[in-house]
């Protein structure tokens, strides 16, 4: 099991009140799941995801990563864990504003202290579709390519598993489609794990499961029968 979380709760403290934002949410993701998580404004699925992806401690419960107990590790081994076997996408795309789509996806290699950083950079901008954009800046592209080069950032260091929070709520349908295209392409090509939060049902039904929650819990976690393939998307029998 890639993800195991045992009766998992997250209690923030604001001032003299307690805000239970997950409570006792056990569940598990295998390695190479495209899993969608979703829920209404509230319902912790952004806590879920900090959890899953070693940026927020948990209250109690464990959470197990790949058999490793995550509150035994420290500061250091959690910040390799995000940097190397996890990449991060955000509604927001959380670019840097004055450099360019380059520059904005060769900053994990720095941290990560690579070698042959332009080059690896410039072959996953061109894995997803903007090798003719790299020298632009994000006040430059739309907001689709925006997201592709977030997703190119998270993809430069090969992670083991992709997070990704509303990555389709700032886009139009279109641009949406096509980025949900290239994380069942990631997914299916290359065996990432693909964890994505989103509130719109359409959106969700393009994995294969939908862990569902309200107020904190877990209330349903259904397989996806006949999940949806994004245009541009292949299907297993076609991947290699």
């Amino acid at each position: 099991m890639l993800i195991e979380l045992r009766n998992i709760s997250k209690i923030y403290q604001m001032g003299e009140v307690q805000v239970r934002a997950l409570s006792d949410v056990t569940f598990g993701i295998e390695e190479g799941e495209l899993t969608a998580i979703m829920g209404p404004s509230g319902s912790g699925k952004s806590t879920l995801m900090n959890v899953i992806g070693c940026l927020d401690q948990t209250t109690s419960g464990q959470y197990l990563l790949n058999g490793i107990d995550v509150s035994t590790l420290d500061d250091n081994e959690l910040a390799r864990i995000r940097n190397r076997r996890v990449g991060f996408v955000f509604q927001m795309y959380n670019l840097l504003p004055r450099t360019t789509a380059l520059d904005n996806v060769e900053v994990p290699l720095v941290y990560a202290g690579a070698r042959n950083r332009r080059e690896r950079a410039m072959q996953i901008l061109a894995e997803v579709g903007l090798a003719d954009r790299a020298r632009h800046r994000p006040n430059e592209l739309s907001g689709g390519e925006q997201q592709r080069v977030a997703i190119a950032r998270a993809l430069v260091n090969d992670p083991d598993i992709i997070l990704a929070d509303e990555p389709t709520g700032n886009l139009d349908s279109k641009s949406g489609l096509e980025i949900i295209a290239l994380f069942q392409r990631l997914n299916l090509e290359r065996g990432i794990t693909v964890i994505y939060v989103t509130h719109d049902s359409d959106i969700a039904a393009f994995t294969r499961r939908i862990i569902h929650l309200r107020d904190g819990a877990l209330v349903a976690d259904e397989k996806v029968a006949n999940h949806r393939r994004a245009p541009g998307a292949l299907d297993r029998e076609g991947a290699h």
